[in-house]
């Protein structure tokens, strides 16, 4: 049985105060060395123009690329570097959907689950979401690219802006769990009929609904180098976790422990 992950690789500028940097990107990106670590049978599946990208990746023998004409870029500005929870994104919004017919004949046999990483909303047609679903199996889903707009044109690039979503309560029906961000709460809100509902806030730690509402406090992290993918990398180790059948509470603790582990390290964790 295979986990697979669905989403975008992308090239990143991150800037910290002064300082630039180039590198690769994406939430499928990130996850993949968590569950490289925690979940080891694991299938990367990414779209993109250029295929060198995935060559970043943990172990090549995991990733499929299904080539695109374009390739998503994003600038993650931090114009603060003592108070990494306040970001600016732009980006080229690439439309490069991946459809139902990208994915016939590339999914493994088996599979464990989906965890399904738009970034934006052109990335998953409802037809691709409708057509994981009926693989019956659980479905992982992160709210934040069926939220993104472009916004004023920057440098080539667009910022973003967040807007709640026509086709979201279509999309949301039968998936298992969805994670978002406290500012993408503020849009949607949090009722909805999904299992589990995880909304993160940086250093503020994270909270999950599920019934009821489970706190989860943030681990410390007194050296914090690079928060870009954190979320991303929170996301995959609660569903390794969750995959394992542990509890709700243990994979949040569990997710907030190696998000901090991440912290301290520029890149993935």
């Amino acid at each position: 049985m295979t986990l697979v992950i669905i989403g975008p690789v992308t090239k990143d500028l991150v800037i910290i105060g002064d300082d630039e940097f180039h590198k690769v990107g994406g939430a499928t990106y990130f996850q993949s060395f968590v569950f490289e670590e925690f979940y080891k049978d694991y299938l990367a599946i990414t779209n993109c123009s250029d295929e060198s990208l995935v060559n970043d990746f943990p172990d090549l023998e995991k990733v499929k690329v299904i080539k695109k004409e374009d390739t998503h870029f994003f600038i993650n500005n931090y114009p603060n570097k003592d108070n990494l929870d306040i970001r600016e994104q732009s980006s080229n919004f690439a439309n490069i959907p991946i459809l139902p017919s990208d994915l016939e004949g590339i999914l493994p046999e088996k599979i464990d689950g989906f965890v399904i990483n738009p970034l934006n909303r052109y990335d998953f047609p409802v037809e691709t979401i409708e057509y994981l679903k009926s693989f019956d199996v659980p479905v992982f889903l992160s709210i934040q690219g069926f939220l993104r707009l472009p916004d004023v044109q920057v440098n080539e690039n667009y910022t973003l802006k967040l807007d709640s979503f026509d086709k979201l309560d279509s999309i949301l029906s039968n998936v298992n769990a969805i994670f978002m961000d406290e500012s993408e709460a503020k849009i949607i809100g949090v009722g909805y009929d999904v299992d589990e509902i995880v909304i993160t806030d940086g250093s503020h730690g994270s909270r999950i609904i599920c019934g009821r509402e489970i706190k989860i406090d943030a681990v410390e992290c007194e050296d914090i180098v690079d928060t870009t993918g954190c979320g991303d990398t929170y996301m995959a180790a609660y569903v390794s976790y969750r995959l394992n059948n542990y509890s709700i509470v243990k994979s949040g603790d569990f997710a907030s422990l190696i998000a901090s582990e991440k912290l301290r390290n520029f890149g993935h964790f």
